[in-house]
């Protein structure tokens, strides 16, 4: 399980350097963070045994996640509006 698992690493990785070349607009950082996030779950999901463990352990990991999530989204929500105050002295 954990030689198929790094092997799937190792060809997301190939992956990652191949997109990296490409030329592909406005999708380059979507595409990108998707295979991070597919190669992240695969390490915490099987390396880290979160997927064999208890639900506690479990309930840990998702609320690191959402607690990521939300910190992500007040910081875009702070960097998104900052242009709507007036800045003084202009």
């Amino acid at each position: 399980m954990c030689v198929s698992v790094f092997l799937a690493l190792l060809v997301f990785t190939a992956i990652t350097v191949w997109v990296a070349g490409l030329d592909l607009g406005p999708l380059n950082t979507p595409v990108a963070l998707g295979i991070a996030v597919t190669k992240g779950t695969l390490v915490v999901l099987f390396f880290m045994g979160v997927r064999w463990n208890t639900p506690l352990t479990k309930t840990v990991a998702i609320s690191g996640f959402v607690w990521l999530l939300i910190l992500f989204g007040i910081t875009m929500g702070d960097y998104l509006t900052r242009g709507w105050l007036g800045v003084p002295g202009r």
